[in-house]
């Protein structure tokens, strides 16, 4: 994963909205895609952007795609912009 490629991914806003989504869970794709006025190709074409920056994971079971929110990434861009902010909570703290 690259910052680059992160932040291309959550530059778009259906994209972000896609990860709000997936806060709650696992979700299908069409799931997901119910949730929008575009095209499920559309969607599909998000999902696949997403999963390439490695915001979310993707779990094939029979004909369904199911995707979730990669926290491992998540972590990792918080961890860069409270380092950019100045360190830690805790180490503020101390």
């Amino acid at each position: 994963m690259s910052f680059q490629q992160t932040f291309k991914a959550l530059s778009d806003p259906i994209r972000r909205d896609i990860l709000s989504l997936l806060r709650a869970g696992p979700m299908a794709a069409g799931d997901i895609a119910s949730h929008f006025s575009v095209s499920g190709a559309t969607i599909s074409h998000h999902l696949s952007i997403l999963r390439d920056a490695g915001l979310v994971l993707d779990d094939k079971q029979g004909k369904y795609i199911y995707y979730e929110l990669n926290m491992s990434v998540v972590d990792e861009i918080l961890e860069w912009v409270t380092a950019l902010k100045g360190g830690s909570n805790d180490e503020k703290d101390q």
